[in-house]
């Protein structure tokens, strides 16, 4: 998953003999490491013998850990909005998870990343704003760029047929709660607080979710297992998310951060595909290039445009 904030804050890097030196303080670095962390959610989720329940489980568990003692200065006090804005990244989360163990990493991270297209729909009605043309142009073109998901006609030799209909609509689910997430914490009410809070807050609740399921099957964890969710944990979502932090909070620009957000997304298969070998199918390779490059022309358009108030949305 990725997260995202807007700022207005600019960053210079210095060039000849710093060059090195500048690139590893800069704050695109950070923003970069976290990013790639981020990427590589699938090939982790793909390397366990354990069902998602557990998976997402141990991973929440350990990440909101890690999130609480990073952030934990700042103040976790929740209000409505946090609360349920905490609520969905539980269901992002949870949705996520499911849907790496039911399709391909590449279908679900496509599909996930079609979440701004429910932000332009939902944000007139929570946050009203102003709906655009471009804005229906943006969402018909990934609605078309998701129905390719389905025309797989030769799935992958591991998974069922079924098998990746169902993680496919459980990656549209945690594209929507993330959309909704996001608008949420765009909300003047939940600005005023700390935007770690519905990610810690979140993580704990999916903890909770998971451990029926969890309880009445449990399965028998190999070293392995400990290890890639210990990961997933700790660094894919606790470890990024204080990187990203700490590079938004030294000045990248939005544009930057979505820019680099979208090397997720393209690098979470590539990671999958050399390690486990699971490859993608010519339709959702075709799928998800129509979402992204959707997406991301939206991104530079709006960019391009004034921005009111500062932004973030998160994995």
């Amino acid at each position: 998953m990725f997260v995202r904030f807007a700022s207005n804050q600019q960053i210079t890097l210095k060039n000849n003999s710093n060059f090195q030196l500048s690139t590893f303080n800069s704050p695109l670095f950070y923003i970069l490491a976290a990013v790639v962390l981020w990427s590589t959610g699938g090939l982790f989720f793909k390397l366990t013998t354990v069902s998602a329940y557990e998976v997402n489980l141990g991973r929440c568990f350990l990440a909101a850990i890690t999130i609480g003692l990073l952030t934990y200065s700042k103040g976790l006090k929740l209000n409505r909005f946090t609360l349920l804005s905490a609520f969905l990244y539980a269901g992002t989360l949870s949705a996520f998870a499911i849907a790496n163990k039911k399709t391909t990493a590449a279908n679900a991270i496509f599909l996930q990343y079609t979440a701004p297209i429910y932000i332009l729909c939902f944000a007139p009605v929570i946050l009203r704003e102003k709906f655009r043309s471009s804005d229906l142009v943006t969402v018909v073109i990934c609605l078309c760029g998701m129905a390719l998901f389905f025309f797989d006609a030769a799935p992958n030799a591991n998974l069922s047929a079924a098998s990746q209909f169902e993680g496919n609509i459980y990656a549209l689910v945690s594209g929507l709660f993330f959309g909704l997430y996001f608008t949420l914490l765009r909300h003047p009410l939940s600005l005023k607080q700390n935007p770690a809070v519905s990610v810690f807050y979140g993580n704990i609740i999916a903890v909770l979710m998971m451990l029926p399921f969890v309880v009445s099957n449990p399965s028998v964890w190999t070293t392995q297992d400990f290890l890639a969710v210990t990961y997933l944990g700790i660094f894919q979502i606790g470890l990024a998310y204080a990187l990203f932090t700490f590079g938004i909070a030294k000045g990248v620009r939005s544009l930057d951060a979505s820019i680099i957000g979208f090397i997720e997304p393209l690098l979470n298969p590539i990671w999958v595909f050399l390690i486990v070998g699971e490859k993608p199918s010519n339709w959702a390779i075709l799928g998800g290039f129509v979402i992204l490059a959707a997406i991301l022309l939206h991104t530079i358009r709006q960019q391009k445009q004034p921005k009111i108030s500062p932004q973030m949305n998160t994995d």
